[in-house]
């Protein structure tokens, strides 16, 4: 902190925009957050009584989209592991929520963004969650070859 209360920072690789796979990793959480987010609202406030569990699942992982664009974009000491346990969780979520509606179809009525593996979204769902996770792999800081940002 400088005399005049201000914080003193100088600008770092940390503080440089995202470029390369990190950027589009961002912008697909972030339009999926996005749509994820919006439609679990609407569906919740207009017609939750049709099918609870599923509408609460879309905003649930709308959630977690939200929680994935934030941990790849900033670069804060809690932005990877906020991260790693949200690509870790949309990869559980869908792999659970996938076979889920698959075997019981009846328990979801209406689909989410992770039924039949995110086959509503072109399977984008099951796909963004392993790049997500390779990404945050590759790029751990400590590793012997420079991260591709």
């Amino acid at each position: 902190m400088s005399g005049d209360g201000t914080v003193d920072r100088t600008e770092g690789p940390d503080d440089a925009p995202p470029t390369g796979p990190r950027r589009i990793l961002i912008a697909l959480y972030s339009v999926f957050a996005l749509a994820a987010t919006a439609r679990g609202i609407v569906q919740i406030s207009v017609q939750f009584d049709d099918a609870p569990l599923a509408y609460s699942l879309s905003l649930f992982s709308g959630i977690v989209y939200i929680c994935a664009a934030i941990g790849l974009l900033t670069a804060r000491s809690w932005s990877r592991p906020l991260a790693w346990i949200a690509c870790g969780t949309e990869l559980v979520g869908v792999l659970v929520i996938g076979v889920a509606s698959l075997l019981d179809p009846a328990a979801f009525p209406h689909d989410t963004v992770w039924s039949r593996f995110g086959s509503g979204y072109g399977y984008f769902p099951v796909l963004l969650p392993v790049l997500g996770l390779m990404w945050l792999r590759y790029s751990a800081p400590g590793r012997d070859r420079d991260p591709v940002d």
